[in-house]
């Protein structure tokens, strides 16, 4: 997969990196760590400006978080509700579940947006369920530029750093992910154990 990221982004330049990220977004399996490093690698090697690699991977992410956004707007409380409504007895969820999950989202929402920024996957993701609890479109788009930006920042700069090295960077970044993704999976399942326990 690195192989056709790094061509699309040695052919289009800043316009191919904003597609690319913008394109990771909605689709989290292509890999941002690749696109960022490489980016920042090219500032040395090409006309690009790191300056001007972070803007245009920084705007693609924010159109890519807009897209979804949006998809979350379409599954409301609401709808979730009718969801519930109907299978809820299966899953053990109930309809004042969703309505404290929503009304947690509309405490805390920014600052989750913000700090699932830097976590892999879930930074993409993270979109669709401000979308559903109508998080407000100003303070969606201030966290999340801020979140990205900061992460962005980071990794071009580590590329730029590394030079012909940046795959190391990409390597250690998988690491991340792993523990990341590991510490995630206990999480939810030790939520999953209180929130059963919690039922029965």
């Amino acid at each position: 997969m690195g192989n056709w990221l790094t061509e699309i982004m040695s052919e289009f330049g800043y316009v191919g990196i904003m597609f690319l990220i913008a394109f990771e977004n909605i689709f989290p399996p292509i890999p941002s760590e690749v696109i960022l490093t490489f980016g920042g690698f090219m500032t040395t090697t090409s006309k690009l400006s790191i300056i001007g690699v972070i803007t245009s991977a920084t705007a693609g992410s924010v159109i890519g978080a807009i897209v979804l956004y949006m998809i979350g707007l379409q599954l409301d409380v609401a709808r979730l509700e009718k969801i519930v409504g109907r299978w809820g007895h299966i899953l053990r969820i109930t309809k004042n579940d969703i309505r404290k999950a929503d009304s947690w989202f509309d405490k805390y929402g920014p600052w989750t947006v913000f700090f699932c920024r830097f976590v892999p996957l879930i930074r993409s993701l993270i979109s669709i369920p401000a979308g559903m609890s109508n998080m407000n479109v100003g303070l969606f788009l201030l966290f999340t530029t801020i979140g990205t930006l900061i992460w962005n920042i980071i990794l071009v700069y580590l590329g730029a750093s590394v030079g012909d090295s940046w795959e190391v960077i990409v390597e250690y970044m998988e690491i991340y992910a792993r523990l990341i993704y590991a510490i995630l999976f206990l999480s939810v399942i030790i939520l999953l154990y209180l929130f059963i326990k919690r039922r029965r």
